[in-house]
């Protein structure tokens, strides 16, 4: 019969399971982390899960590029000075911030929020790839703001190299390919399968600047 640990209060039980839901936090971690906030002043504590509470509650995801936001507009999105017709796909949040630590990088983004994994039931439907090609399509019609020529924009598949994300980056070239858009690549200085997120700067930095066209 495993051995369960006993605790001395149901309420530092329930702390510990909470904290340890979390991913990479073992039962021990957990409890050293409850017990260490217990030793900590009150005011301390209260911030902290105040800030958590606001992040759950209050926090937006932009509703251009679907970034995590304050605002219903993120602040890459809102500055003008950035190439609003150059937009890079990316799986996830983490990757928009591994991106912009290069400083290599200076269009706008569409956060995927997945990628394509059958296995996982992630479908096409899942992700939010109709409003990325409702984005496309708006920097060709007639009634955007900027040029029509649909030449002029480009959208940068930057996801992993791995089957998945090969896989999502051919169904997006599919869905775009019509407005004529030029669509690239990282340039494949990434190991094959590599997450964004892990790439050093440097290397992530000159995929990006050295980006390809992408092939079908």
């Amino acid at each position: 019969m495993a051995y369960k640990e006993q605790y001395p209060s149901k309420l530092l039980e329930e702390a510990v399971d909470a904290i340890g839901s979390l991913p990479g936090v073992g039962r021990r971690s957990a409890l050293r982390l409850a017990l260490h906030l217990l030793k900590q002043p009150q005011e301390n504590v209260h911030h902290f899960t105040a800030a958590i509470n606001a992040l759950r509650d209050e926090v937006k995801y932009c509703r251009n590029c679907m970034m995590i936001s304050d605002d219903d507009v993120c602040a890459i999105c809102s500055d003008r000075s950035r190439d609003q017709r150059t937009i890079c796909v990316v799986e996830s949040v983490r990757d928009v911030m591994s991106i912009e630590k290069t400083g290599q990088y200076h269009g706008v983004y569409h956060v995927l929020g997945g990628i394509i994994s059958p296995i996982n039931g992630i479908g096409p439907s899942d992700l939010t790839i109709r409003p990325l090609v409702e984005r496309v399509a708006s920097l060709v019609s007639p009634e955007a703001l900027f040029e029509s020529d649909g030449a002029s924009a480009e959208v940068i598949l930057a996801l992993s190299g791995d089957v998945e994300g090969e896989t999502t980056s051919f169904y997006i070239y599919r869905q775009i390919a019509q407005y004529g858009v030029k669509v690239s690549s990282l340039a494949r200085g990434l190991g094959f399968g590599d997450d964004l997120e892990y790439a050093d700067e440097l290397t992530l930095g000159r995929s990006i600047v050295n980006r390809q066209p992408f092939r079908s």
